[in-house]
């Protein structure tokens, strides 16, 4: 099985999840997901309050290696054990993620082009980019609703560290991508081109992926 590495990248709020959420009911069985997310460090000896202050949006705050060996493993034909993080604790929880081989595997994640060695992995790169305004409002509304965050503490971590953060490492990478999607995913142009190109990876490889 020859295996295609498709990342999506972009700024947090940018609509990255949606377009990941589309692939997978398109493609099903014939693609799986890696997020960034889950390889944030452990932090079990680090208090909960110091946890909370941390600078989640830096490269450093991320195991990325771990990242690159399993995503090796899964091209390989390997099936992995992922780490899983939590952010309402802001860690690592005790349990793994079993993730099986496919012929699709999507890479998603705020700074998957930032990393040369990420990058090289990946056949398609798509960053998807939406204004700033829109993002601050979904990662607001997503934080308070699923993540157990008041909106003090999203606005104060969005103005000390994602703001910060997205000049300096995530925009910049956006260089790296082989298609800009803006709007993420209320562009079904851009998706649809996507799909047929994924389309015609399965169908060189023999597989039927007409659902």
């Amino acid at each position: 099985m020859q295996t295609l590495v498709l990342g999506i990248a972009g700024g947090s709020g940018s609509g990255k999840t949606t377009i990941s959420n589309i692939l997978v009911e398109q493609f099903k069985d014939h693609i799986t997901v890696i997020n960034h997310d889950n390889y944030y460090k452990a932090q079990h000896d680090t208090p909960l309050e110091e946890r909370a202050l941390r600078n989640y949006d830096h490269p450093d705050a991320f195991d990325t290696d771990l990242m690159i060996d399993q995503l090796n493993q899964l091209k390989h034909g390997q099936t992995i054990q992922c780490p899983v993080y939590d952010y309402t604790i802001h860690d690592r929880t005790d349990t793994l993620l079993t993730i099986h081989p496919a012929p699709i595997l999507l890479v998603e994640g705020i700074l998957i082009f930032e990393n040369k060695e990420l990058c090289n992995l990946m056949d398609i790169k798509v960053f998807v980019d939406t204004d700033a305004d829109v993002r601050i409002l979904r990662r607001l509304l997503r934080d308070m609703n699923e993540r157990n965050r008041t909106m003090e503490s999203v606005i104060e971590q969005y103005l000390t560290t994602v703001k910060p953060m997205h000049e300096a490492y995530v925009e910049p990478s956006k260089k790296n991508a082989d298609i800009i999607i803006p709007e993420g995913g209320r562009n079904k142009v851009a998706i649809a081109m996507l799909i047929n190109q994924l389309n015609d990876h399965l169908r060189k490889q023999n597989i039927d992926s007409q659902i």
